[in-house]
């Protein structure tokens, strides 16, 4: 299998049918399913390597737990392939089953009720579990204020940038031309059609660009006069080793009650994240490691369900940006006024788990003229500019 990390090419493609702007989960996933449709050249550009921007920092949660139908299918049939994956993309899986709960206030335990029969009918294997049921499933934890959560056999965790890496490597072998370390600068339109890109190794022409690179996404569609509505957000996780009596590969969590997410990794660490960063920072130059205070106070949040984790040593503090839309949900599809450029981003920290499905949809959007494995069309990126901005019928107030 050839490597996914390969060096500058000796001379840029000058045309292509189809570039695909970034080569995290989500661009390699587009080229992936681009390729395995047969789709003509395709052309996957980078600024640095395979999955070494947001999703080689990515937490990698996998679970189905979303208030949204088609979130909940995305993440569904992202499972299939998360499961399947060495069948499907031919190296060995990252992908491990730890299980994964839902905490919310005990104010939105009906709504919590109301998501799990939604998730339940579209066919998650989801239940609600009482405080003596989460006692037996999560032994380490302290569930004295927590009466009702979700739980989820089925879901755990992977790797960001072993996806990343592992689609590009199976598109590379089905054609999928790689360009790394090449620096898009600008897209290139005629008529309100997109034409190209310029790259700093020169252009590409082609009549479908797909720009699924992330946080940067924005910057690239303002070289053509087009604003989307992302806004950048600093996030910082600690990586914990555990206390030696703590239990091996506990579920993983997101818990509204401590304002915290965690899960295990491997079978002696937790990783551990919040729920809120800093706005608008630069995603060229944001702290590359997160601050003791923050570490701190991470730590004490999630020891109030996990109280062994005050006993944790500090392994590292990671540092990432999400890309933000004001209903938190992404730009997927068309955009319009520019024929042929298709958006992909806004993914606001769900992108991960989501990701494998991402690249089925976004390559029948692309070739098909609409989705049908799953209805995007709720994400279309002109939903704020029409008043349409997503709203689940029983959002849970931190969605």
């Amino acid at each position: 299998m050839s490597s996914p990390g390969g060096s500058l090419p000796n001379s840029l493609p000058k045309t292509a049918d189809i570039v695909v702007l970034g080569a995290g989960v989500m661009g390699a996933s587009i080229a992936f399913q681009l390729a395995q449709r047969k789709a003509g050249r395709v052309v996957i550009v980078d600024k640095d390597h395979a999955g070494q921007g947001a999703s080689g920092r990515s937490s990698a949660l996998v679970r189905m737990h979303y208030t949204f139908p088609p979130e909940v299918e995305l993440a569904l049939r992202s499972l299939e392939l998360f499961r399947d994956w060495r069948n499907i993309v031919g190296t060995l899986s990252d992908f491990r089953v730890t299980g994964f709960v839902r905490i919310v206030a005990e104010d939105e335990h009906d709504r919590l009720r109301e998501n799990v029969a939604m998730q339940q009918r579209l066919g998650v294997n989801a239940r609600v579990v009482t405080r003596d049921e989460l006692r037996e499933i999560a032994r380490d934890w302290n569930v004295d204020d927590v009466s009702l959560a979700a739980y989820e056999p089925d879901s755990g965790y992977g790797d960001g940038a072993g996806v990343a890496t592992g689609f590009l490597a199976r598109a590379r072998e089905l054609g999928v031309e790689y360009c790394p370390r090449t620096q898009v600068t600008a897209l290139r339109t005629t008529a309100g059609r997109i034409t190209g890109i310029a790259t700093s190794a020169g252009e590409i022409a082609a009549p479908i660009v797909v720009a699924a690179a992330g946080q940067w996404t924005p910057a690239l569609l303002r070289t053509i006069g087009v604003d989307v509505p992302i806004e950048t957000e600093l996030h910082e996780t600690v990586m914990l080793v555990n206390p030696a009596e703590m239990k091996p590969r506990g579920p993983a969590c997101i818990d509204s009650i401590s304002c915290t997410y965690f899960r295990s990794d491997a079978h002696d660490k937790t990783l551990v994240g919040g729920f809120y960063g800093r706005r608008g920072v630069d995603p060229q130059d944001f702290p590359q490691h997160a601050s003791p205070d923050s570490l701190a106070e991470l730590i004490r949040a999630a020891a109030r369900r996990v109280p062994a984790l005050e006993r944790a040593g500090i392994l590292r503090g990671i540092t990432g940006v999400y890309d933000m839309t004001p209903d938190s949900r992404p730009l997927l599809g068309p955009v319009e006024g520019v024929a042929g450029l298709h958006l992909c981003a806004g993914f606001s920290g769900m992108g991960f788990k989501i990701s494998p499905a991402i690249g089925i949809v976004m390559a029948e959007q692309v070739l098909e003229g609409r989705a049908h494995t799953v209805d995007i069309h709720p994400f279309r990126p002109s939903r704020f500019s029409e008043g349409q901005r997503i709203r689940a019928p029983h959002e849970y107030r931190d969605d």
